[in-house]
């Protein structure tokens, strides 16, 4: 089979893969907390991935034990909190869109932080992919605005998070294997997100007295296996097949299938919404226009 031909396969499934996540952690919450859904989240993926420890797991590593914490506090555990608290507050379209801001916070954290060199038409990309959240977020109705405000920002920090990790990987897990990398990530937060499930939460009750625990709680088994634990070891092959840039080009798509579920769903999407999604995009675009690498 022609090789290109699979790229774009694996490029279109990771896009309705990730834009669909949105939607999973909703139908998630229909009997869970929010809270529940996103510890939920990360021990499944943690159980699906654990009998590869035995394989990846091994003391050669441990030097780069602070990278592996750093990708899974902040490229998994604290996101999955913040958009599950974010989706009390804000359609599950309006997570996705907000999500495309994580390449402009890559970016400015890779600055700021990272010592990565950058050129005007980067920054160019960042103010107005940060112009497009704004306008995003004042979409609807007066009363609706300091909602979207507040709930939104927990989005913003989860893409804050997502940059961080991002660079982190790129500056400490560069030598490391995309599936190893994942699976100690997973093998340092998955307990705790088990710990707090079963401890401190009423997931065992809910599961055990509401008829509808069941399917939500295969929602978030599809969230977990292929929203999580599945899709980066993915990812990696495709920017194995490919490059970053084709890779990172997944970005444009993800908001496109939260929007359409949104619509599916029954949510409010405006019309002035695709305007100021269009208006990111457009950041992004100009963000990844010319490929920033990191000094080393």
């Amino acid at each position: 089979m022609n090789t290109k031909f699979i790229n774009w396969v694996i490029l279109i499934a990771l896009a309705i893969t990730w834009g669909s996540s949105f939607i999973l952690m909703k139908r998630g919450m229909d009997v869970y907390s929010s809270e529940e859904v996103a510890a939920l989240r990360i021990f499944i993926a943690f159980l699906f991935l654990s009998p590869l420890i035995f394989k990846h797991v091994n003391k050669s590593l441990l030097k780069h034990w602070k990278g592996f914490v750093g990708m899974g506090v902040l490229g998994n555990l604290i996101p999955a909190f913040l958009f599950t608290k974010a989706e009390t507050g804000i359609s599950s379209s309006l997570t996705g869109m907000l999500n495309s801001l994580t390449p402009l916070f890559t970016l400015l954290l890779g600055v700021l932080l990272f010592k990565s060199k950058t050129k005007l038409i980067n920054v160019i990309g960042i103010l107005i992919g940060f112009v497009g959240a704004i306008g995003l977020l004042l979409v609807g109705k007066s009363e609706d605005m300091n909602n979207n405000l507040l709930f939104g920002f927990y989005v913003v920090l989860a893409t804050i998070c997502y940059a961080l990790s991002v660079n982190i990987i790129k500056k400490d897990l560069n030598e490391v294997n995309s599936i190893t990398a994942t699976v100690w990530a997973m093998m340092f937060i998955g307990p705790f997100a088990g710990i707090y499930l079963f401890g401190f939460t009423d997931f065992t009750t809910k599961l055990s007295s509401n008829p509808l625990a069941y399917t939500s709680l295969w929602y978030i088994v599809i969230l977990a296996v292929f929203g999580t634990a599945l899709s980066v070891m993915i990812f990696n092959v495709l920017i194995r097949n490919t490059n970053a840039l084709f890779a990172s080009s997944v970005t444009y798509l993800i908001p496109i299938v939260a929007l359409m579920w949104g619509v599916l769903d029954g949510e409010d999407v405006q019309l002035l919404h695709f305007v100021w999604i269009i208006i990111i995009l457009l950041g992004v675009y100009l963000v990844n226009k010319k490929a920033v690498q990191p000094n080393k």
